[in-house]
């Protein structure tokens, strides 16, 4: 059975956002050392019950949160959202040295991601 493994909450003002859930809830939230503006989100210690997660910069008004589903191949589910009638609306992706990660949509319009673990993931 595939679990949700990541959450991604879409921010306009990082500062705001960072301030708001560090202010209510305590998480530890860093920025990603990476290519794209996105920061990481501890919500809980490894032992308890819960995910972490991420913000990202809102692409498109109206973008709601991403629920981030752990598969043993993205490409293999990629086939299974198509066959039962939902669609990739970003293709496969790679998080340099973590694994690969798609966008799908469900039937009822949901966007949500499926996210494979590989430590020799590269970009090409």
């Amino acid at each position: 059975m595939s679990r949700v493994v990541h959450f991604e909450i879409p921010i306009d003002n990082p500062e705001r956002a960072i301030g708001f859930y560090q202010g209510i809830f305590g998480w530890e939230i860093d920025k990603w050392d990476g290519p794209e503006d996105y920061w990481l989100v501890k919500t809980g210690e490894g032992g308890e019950v819960g995910i972490n997660g991420g913000f990202m910069r809102r692409q498109q008004p109206g973008q709601g949160v991403c629920n981030t589903i752990g598969v043993g191949s993205v490409d293999e589910y990629a086939q299974k959202v198509e066959g039962a009638g939902g669609k990739v609306v970003v293709p496969r992706m790679a998080i340099p040295g973590v694994g690969y990660l798609i966008y799908c949509q469900d039937t009822e319009g949901n966007v949500f991601g499926l996210f494979e673990t590989d430590e020799t993931a590269q970009t090409s």
